[in-house]
């Protein structure tokens, strides 16, 4: 999710905070090619199928890479929906680090994701929010204070100071970027069936986490979970003013976050042992987040 407009910072410095620097430039490396620039055409009246987003959306790391410079997945959960409902007519501009600005930015050599869009769209899926309200410097920071304190909750006190949660007011803040965002996909595809997907489940449902293996601090582990439940009904919430559907891909990961084994492990940690950014889903998370947008996009 984290937000940087250098390449190689995409993730955010706090990030790279965690040790694993060198699994995030692993999971950026390479350039646009031809046929990364070839893929930015758009049709004048859109393709059937848009997928936006941010690196939720693109799945960086997971194999294999075909987004260039935007680290997308060629079996990231838009990939996925597509082939489920037979939409020959795709096209994926989902971006790492995409904040709602950029929807109407370019990143890098990229365009403005809604430039993607057109009145022959007829399906628009938005994977977006984390970047506005910090999650990549919030999980950097989180990660730092839990070395001092890991049996504590540093993270929750800092983001708490003065008796107002900081993160609660972002997230607030991030509410009416997402339905200038939504306003306008209705503007640009008035035909499309529009679903708004919200994040997986990251930290674990219970307990203490698994410090230091993922280092988050006893008490911080709930703090983070209940600041991404409050993003999600925050986007559910916007889903339904607008008028669109909403993809819950939170309860299909249930049981499947940072801390889990391997194998059972959707939602990678610091250091991946997946091929997947730190804290993003591999690709079993992104399979299990395509049901979920799949059944959205039926209307099930």
């Amino acid at each position: 999710m984290a937000h940087a407009h250098k390449r190689g910072g995409r993730y955010g410095k706090g990030l790279a905070a965690l040790g694993v620097a060198a699994a995030l430039a692993a999971s950026v490396a390479g350039t646009a090619t031809a046929a990364d620039a070839e893929a930015t055409a758009t049709p004048a009246g859109g393709q059937r199928y848009v997928a936006l987003g941010d690196s939720y959306t693109s799945a960086p790391g997971v194999p294999e890479q075909s987004g260039g410079d935007c680290a997308r997945s060629s079996v990231n959960y838009p990939a996925l929906t597509a082939k489920a409902l037979h939409q020959t007519s795709f096209k994926d501009v989902s971006c790492s680090g995409a904040k709602t600005d950029d929807m109407w930015r370019a990143q890098g050599d990229n365009p403005p994701q809604l430039n993607a869009l057109g009145p022959n769209t007829r399906l628009v899926t938005l994977g977006i929010g984390g970047n506005d309200i910090g999650f990549g410097d919030i999980i950097g920071t989180c990660a730092q204070l839990s070395v001092t304190d890991p049996a504590g909750a540093p993270c929750r006190t800092k983001y708490t100071e003065g008796g107002t949660d900081q993160l609660t007011g972002r997230i607030a803040d991030a509410a009416p970027k997402v339905a200038k965002v939504l306003k306008d996909v209705h503007k640009r595809a008035p035909h499309a069936r529009v679903v708004l997907v919200g994040y997986p489940a990251i930290m674990p449902e219970d307990g203490v986490g698994c410090f230091p293996a993922v280092p988050i601090a006893a008490g911080d582990v709930p703090y983070l979970r209940d600041t991404e439940k409050k993003l999600n009904t925050m986007l559910q919430g916007e889903a339904r003013k607008a008028g669109v559907r909403f993809a819950d891909t939170y309860k299909p990961t249930l049981g499947h976050d940072v801390c889990k084994p391997t194998a059972d492990r959707w939602i990678e940690g610091a250091q991946p042992e997946n091929p997947a950014a730190p804290f993003h889903p591999n690709a079993k998370g992104e399979a299990a987040m395509a049901t979920a947008v799949t059944s959205a996009a039926r209307g099930r």
